[in-house]
């Protein structure tokens, strides 16, 4: 039964996400991490730990490499000590509450439950003084880099809005007149940051600001395999904000690779930080319409096609591979069934452009393609 309650903790993706949602509630410094990174380390130091118990190795025999790394990724990201303790701990708790309660769904009397608890607790102890130790030696390696004195500066610049003096500007590379683009990367695992910050160093600076590769940068950068979202070149004292909406531009640009420049995103991600407003659009203009339909998705998608061609009608059929005509009977019946306006009949009274961008948005939100999830 034991064997069943550890099998059941290692496979169960929701106590992973508790336990994800337990840290990142209770650290807000763990919480600004993208929660692919907190659930990539938790769901493997948690696999690990299952084997080791199932294994009958004692509390501090194994390999805890796993957990020096999570500490030392910490120290690189910039989290507090403090912020990773309130974090470790509050998922430590959530652990053992779930592993109790899958426990009890499966039978187990409270005597196996008790001894199998103080088996996980003390392994945890141990995988919890391993992340603080590899924390402490990767902070005290770091102290001793000047990457990390530049990624400091670019904390204070991006996050806290702590403009730096001119001497510590200099010695990050960076002027205090000069004018430079705002990157920010999806990039989040140290090691490959440290492959990508290479091949990007040579026109800028830069480091992992709230867990993700982020810079400044005299030139735009040429290319990359990985997702990077850049301003244009503005002043120092702009980046603060500019660096939020480079971050929030990000998630709408999720799924797309490469090089995409946050004037492009401009429109999207100002639509995307309204969810609400978008979905009460869509509602108001697409409300008769049936999301179980197959024809009516068709019919908004084919609208949609039709709005980014420039609204012309045999673009729009080679981009769906259908006939002109189909593209047309879908737009008409469209037109006839809801309120959107395609720009065909434009009402002198509304300006054209805000009527199309409307529509656009109500449509893109109708397909759930606009509120980034």
């Amino acid at each position: 039964m034991v064997r069943q309650v550890l099998a059941a903790v290692a496979t169960d993706d929701k106590v992973v996400d508790r336990v994800v949602d337990a840290a990142r509630g209770n650290s807000p410094e763990v919480a600004r991490l993208p929660a692919a990174e907190n659930r990539r380390h938790i769901a493997f130091l948690l696999a690990e730990g299952i084997a080791h118990l199932e294994r009958g190795g004692a509390a501090d025999d194994g390999d805890f490499s796993a957990a020096l790394a999570l500490g030392a990724d910490r120290a690189a990201q910039g989290v507090s000590m403090a912020g990773l303790l309130r974090g470790v701990h509050a998922g430590r708790t959530e652990l053992i509450r779930a592993s109790v309660e899958l426990a009890r769904s499966l039978g187990v009397d409270d005597g196996t439950i008790l001894d199998f608890m103080i088996d996980l607790d003390h392994y945890v102890g141990a995988v919890e003084r391993h992340i603080i130790d590899g924390y402490h030696t990767a902070e005290m390696q770091l102290a001793r880099t000047a990457r990390d004195l530049n990624t400091q500066v670019l904390r204070r610049l991006l996050v806290s809005g702590e403009f730096p003096d001119a001497a510590e500007l200099s010695r990050a590379g960076l002027r205090s007149d000069g004018r430079y683009h705002c990157v920010v990367s999806t990039v989040t695992d140290p090691s490959h940051a440290r492959a990508v910050e290479q091949r990007l160093t040579p026109s800028g600076v830069y480091g992992l600001v709230e867990g993700r590769l982020a810079g400044l940068s005299t030139s735009l950068p040429s290319w990359s395999d990985d997702l990077l979202v850049v301003s244009p070149a503005l002043p120092l004292s702009s980046m603060r904000l500019t660096y939020s909406l480079c971050t929030q531009a990000l998630l709408v640009a999720s799924g797309r690779s490469g090089v995409q420049l946050l004037t492009d995103l401009a429109a999207e991600t100002t639509l995307a930080a309204f969810p609400a407003l978008a979905d009460t659009l869509a509602s108001s203009l697409l409300g008769a319409l049936d999301h179980g339909s197959a024809f009516h998705h068709e019919m908004v998608a084919t609208a949609l096609c039709y709005l980014d061609t420039g609204g012309r009608i045999s673009a729009t059929a080679t981009a769906l591979h259908v006939h002109a005509n189909t593209v047309r009977y879908r737009l008409d019946r469209l037109v006839e069934l809801t309120d959107v306006d395609l720009g065909e009949s434009p009402d002198a009274s509304r300006s054209h452009v805000l009527t199309t961008l409307h529509t656009w948005w109500a449509l893109r939100t109708w397909l759930g393609e606009v509120t980034p999830r």
